[in-house]
């Protein structure tokens, strides 16, 4: 029986039984899928096939990244007024036609304005996918199905690097340009699950936007504007401080190995291993985390995995080859259990915590924190544990633990507010639960 309940869970990971969580599903794989592949080829493309020089892509790249973070609040306002739906399939049409866009940069500033327009569409479509979930589903189901999508996304993602693969052994101009093109393509192909949802589901749009005593409300406790709700704020700043770790394993990690006794292949292994972990373990551990003092309970715990996760790498080098191997398998292991409940706490506090009424926005003043975690994350491992090893390496594991306990704070003088509007009702017929 356990193996036929697991077996069960996966189908309805990647095929879920409602149209929502379907056409999401399916959207989401083809955009994991083109980022596998961008991912994969898009520096080479940008600087063997445009000629643009490193400094300038990252110049480029940063400048698009504030852009991101920006769109994540406006696109969540967006959609409580417009619709989310709309919101997400009009922002992944327009991402897929700047990835098409890409093969016609000749210079920096079309490379720049082309890399802004990327960013603002992912991070809206980012935003809007949240929103969705956060209006359409309720209670414990929110979280389970931001889980199944992160396993989707994982998964998908490294079978796009695996298709890109074909490009970097290849390695000419016109291999990286057809990579970009796919890229582009497959984005467009994302919209295709999403297209006419509002019509073949039609409850949809009446859950999509807020009501109009949510877009009227003005209260201290959220109303109309989270950023007059301290408890959210507060919130989002401590799961923000967590989720640097993201640019531990992306850029950390990679050039910390390259000064220990381990090969650098390592690194790979590393990334495989994080993967099979979310792939595997998200969605169980992100079970009963729509409580949100268990939620900070989780993101407390994550903080604590991440800070020996430091330790590990600190130790890592100072050991000969195999000794560093191991502590740096360890800390990956350490890294990816910590990552899964950091991730599954951190979604339970921004659904639970927010005000219904205003869910768009709620939901991207949260990813809008996960996006500056994101753009400082590089700068801030490298100018710690890259510049000061071991003593860089403790002050990450400090920084993570006070973000992890600040948010188990949060949650945990957290009391449920009496301003809320009740959620909608579940349509007859509409799916389990929620749906």
């Amino acid at each position: 029986m356990p193996e036929v309940r697991e077996k069960r869970g996966v189908i309805r990971t990647f095929f879920p039984e409602d149209r929502v969580g379907r056409s999401l599903t399916l959207s989401t794989m083809a955009f994991a899928l083109s980022s596998g592949v961008f991912y994969t080829v898009s520096t080479l493309y940008f600087t063997l096939v445009i000629g643009l020089g490193a400094t300038t892509v990252g110049l480029g790249l940063g400048i698009a990244g504030g852009a991101g973070v920006l769109a994540s609040y406006a696109s969540g306002w967006l959609a409580d007024r417009v619709g989310a739906h709309r919101v997400q399939t009009v922002a992944t049409l327009l991402n897929g036609l700047a990835m098409l866009a890409y093969t016609l940069a000749s210079d920096a500033v079309v490379f720049t304005l082309v890399a802004c327009l990327a960013a603002l569409m992912r991070s809206a479509s980012g935003t809007s996918k949240q929103a969705m979930l956060a209006r359409w589903y309720t209670g414990p189901e929110r979280v389970v199905v931001r889980a199944r999508m992160r396993v989707v996304t994982n998964v998908f993602i490294g079978l796009g690097t695996l298709a890109a693969a074909a490009a970097l052994l290849t390695g000419t101009a016109v291999a990286y340009q057809a990579a970009m093109i796919a890229s582009g393509v497959l984005l467009l192909a994302a919209t295709v699950p999403l297209a006419r949802l509002g019509s073949r589901v039609p409850e949809l749009p009446a859950r999509m936007v807020a009501s109009a005593e949510g877009q009227a409300a003005d209260t201290p406790a959220g109303g109309r504007s989270p950023l007059k709700d301290r408890t959210y704020l507060a919130s989002v700043a401590c799961n923000a401080v967590v989720a640097v770790h993201f640019g531990l394993l992306t850029v950390g990690v990679p050039l910390w190995v390259a000064s220990t006794g381990a090969p650098t292949a390592i690194v790979s292994v590393l990334l495989v291993l994080n993967t099979v972990v979310v792939a595997v373990l998200q969605v169980r551990v992100s079970r009963g985390v729509h409580d949100v003092r268990r939620a900070g309970i989780a993101v407390r715990r994550a903080s604590w995995l991440l800070a020996l996760a430091c330790g590990l790498y600190a130790l890592a080098g100072y050991g000969n080859m195999i000794t560093a191997c191991v502590l740096l398998l360890l800390a990956g292991l350490a890294h990816a259990f910590g990552e899964i409940l950091g991730e599954a706490g951190g979604w339970g506090m921004a659904f639970e915590l927010a005000d219904q009424r205003n869910a768009g926005a709620y939901q991207g003043l949260s990813q809008t924190g996960y996006a500056i975690a994101a753009m400082v994350s590089p700068v801030l491992v490298t100018a710690t544990a890259i510049e000061h090893e071991t003593v860089g390496w403790l002050a990450l594991a400090a920084l993570f633990v006070a973000g992890g306990t600040g948010a188990a704070a949060v949650a945990r003088r957290y009391r449920p507010r009496a301003t809320s509007v009740p959620e909608a009702p579940v349509p007859a017929g509409a799916g389990a639960k929620a749906r």
